[in-house]
């Protein structure tokens, strides 16, 4: 019989962008850290869950797709169909040194979080890590951005779990198959965000295809520039200061998470008469400010954030999928906690209204020049680190809304882990969990020092905010 090619499927440029970006000092790949705690009858065996997870060979299409580069494909990325996965590389097991506290855990995550994925198998690997304090159990997974961003990686992580204490044994992620698009990246309304890679992929999909809708991006442009310069609080990219994070970054990672009861956020806003997402930018404001100046590194102007930002109305949830990434004072030059958080505020509420009117397409063609450099540096290396657009990247990202359990463990910690580029150090994304927020923050190891005290921040920042309005 002659040898047939395996078929390959073009790959689009919104998939490809995060291939050709990755370096080893760059990996492209978004990550999930989950913290168990034992069930009922105690924690789970994971040797035998591990054996149980490997002999689940009905994988979905999705954990099988591998990119290729050939002479079929002009050079080009496509996806090519892996009929035999090595489901012993992408399962693996690990156990953290005695007493297996959390500080332990976080380094072993940064460590798994800092490797490249092999591009020549399937884009995924799962980890199961035993040993962790108080008979707990965790799992980190890491996804390629060309594959899944982070929001379709929640909703899958949603679709496997259960909510349901007593169901012993669920399946495998890749032995589900999804019933929407993997590709599916709407933000829910619980906290108004998405993932900032998710918004460049939108971007780059919908630049080619504006028409003419690109006539109305022109007089927002115009309007963003005329409010920037009037406004105290509008913040214009490019306007942000130099600061240690954005640099070029090395290889390693570090990681540090904590989560904070959501109902102490929502509360804060309510008094405030905010959004939660306010908060959570106030309260990175504060651990940043204090961070910073321990380094003798605190900047004269305030700090500019990079803010994925679902622009629906409220009323209407299902109104489209206008999502753009806003530039954001952060008011880290102000002194009190409450100055911080109106300054977030009124610059979150006047980069909202360069939006209004505008479809999403055109929200997203004028989200665009913030993300040029990260563009160009593929071209002429250093780009991004010659005046950065912003100083960090924080995202909102909605979670799962209800608890949810793994062989009849519940989930009692989901800390996201996203992408530091050259020129941006640091990142921090906040995930909801039920009724917990956790915020994970990846910096590169040599630039970002010290993440641990960024948690101590966050909670010194939000309780001055609960002392103040609630």
């Amino acid at each position: 019989m002659p040898f047939l090619p395996r078929p390959l499927a073009p790959m689009p440029l919104t998939e490809s962008m995060f291939l050709i970006a990755e370096s080893r000092r760059q990996p492209m790949h978004t990550g999930l850290l989950m913290l168990f705690e034992p069930g009922p009858d105690g924690p789970p065996d994971l040797a035998a869950m591990h054996a149980r997870l490997l002999a689940a060979r009905e994988m979905g299409s999705l954990f099988r797709k591998r990119p290729v580069r050939s002479p079929r494909t002009f050079g080009q990325w496509a996806w090519e169909v892996d009929r035999e996965v090595e489901l012993e590389h992408h399962l693996r097991r690990s156990a953290l040194p005695s007493p297996g506290r959390p500080r332990e855990l976080l380094e072993l995550t940064g460590r798994l979080h800092a490797t490249l994925l092999d591009q020549r198998r399937p884009l995924w690997e799962a980890h199961l890590v035993e040993g962790v304090s108080e008979q707990r159990w965790a799992v980190y997974t890491k996804v390629h951005h060309a594959l899944m961003d982070g929001v379709s990686g929640l909703k899958l992580l949603t679709e496997t779990l259960t909510t349901d204490p007593d169901l012993p044994e669920i399946p495998a992620p890749w032995e589900r198959r999804l019933r929407s698009s993997p590709r599916a990246t709407d933000a829910g309304p619980a906290t108004g965000g998405t993932d900032v890679l998710a918004a460049a992929r939108r971007i780059a999909d919908t630049a080619a295809g504006l028409g003419v809708e690109a006539l109305g991006v022109l007089p927002a442009a115009v309007r963003a520039v005329r409010r920037g310069l009037s406004e105290q609080a509008a913040a214009l990219p490019y306007t942000a200061p130099r600061t240690i994070l954005n640099v070029e970054i090395s290889s390693s990672r570090r990681f540090a998470a904590d989560s904070w009861e959501l109902d102490r956020v929502r509360a804060v806003a309510r008094g405030f008469g905010g959004t939660v997402n306010d908060v959570v930018l106030a309260m990175c404001s504060g651990a940043l400010r204090t961070w910073l100046g321990d380094l003798d590194a605190l900047p004269d102007s305030s700090l500019l954030a990079m803010v994925p930002m679902n622009l629906r109305d409220a009323d209407t949830p299902d109104a489209g999928n206008a999502v753009a990434a806003i530039i954001a004072s952060l008011g880290t030059d102000l002194l009190t906690a409450g100055d911080r958080l109106e300054q977030v505020h009124s610059s979150v509420a006047a980069a909202r209204r360069s939006f209004a009117g505008l479809s999403p397409a055109q929200s997203l063609a004028l989200s665009a020049p913030g993300m040029l450099p990260f563009v160009l540096d593929k071209v002429i290396p250093g780009t991004s680190t010659v005046r950065p657009p912003f100083n960090i990247v924080i995202s909102n990202v909605p979670g799962p809304t209800e608890q949810l359990y793994w062989d009849r463990s519940p989930l009692r910690g989901l800390y996201p882990l996203s992408i530091p580029l050259d020129g941006q150090a640091m990142n921090i994304t906040v995930v909801s969990n039920a009724d917990q927020l956790g915020f994970g923050i990846v910096g590169c190891r040599r630039n970002a020092p010290h993440l641990q005290r960024l948690l101590a921040g966050l909670e010194t920042e939000l309780a001055a905010l609960e002392k103040e309005f609630t």
